[in-house]
């Protein structure tokens, strides 16, 4: 059974940082991308950041020079350091994984999903 377990999620003041953790199980995810989605109550999930298996990043407009997507194949682990956070940053955090093994933007290309963590940045 595949699993996307995020963790590192929690309450930061404005100006914070946060590392988020994606821990995969059930079969390796080393040629494949992975990204971090976000979602808030009443709106569609956001395309936060995500990479390919090469290392190439793609990162949403608001969320680049900010956070850093990474992964560790040998730990089948992808990360997400979240500097400078916002109040707007508040959401819940979910990673993503995609068969195909092609970056993408929309979350409808991906297959494999964590329960997601929340974030919350006080001002």
């Amino acid at each position: 059974q595949v699993q996307l377990v995020e963790s590192g999620g929690g309450l930061v003041q404005a100006g914070g940082s946060l590392r988020l953790s994606c821990e995969a199980s059930g079969r390796t995810f080393s040629a494949n991308p992975m990204a971090w989605f976000r979602q808030v109550p009443g709106k569609e999930r956001e395309f936060v950041a995500a990479i390919a298996p090469s290392g190439r990043r793609t990162y949403a407009d608001s969320m680049e020079g900010r956070f850093t997507i990474s992964r560790d194949n040998a730990k089948n682990t992808a990360y997400l350091q979240m500097n400078s956070l916002k109040p707007e940053d508040t959401a819940v955090y979910y990673c993503s994984a995609r068969l195909y093994p092609v970056i993408s933007t929309s979350s409808r290309d991906y297959d494999y999903w964590g329960q997601g963590t929340q974030v919350t940045v006080s001002s």
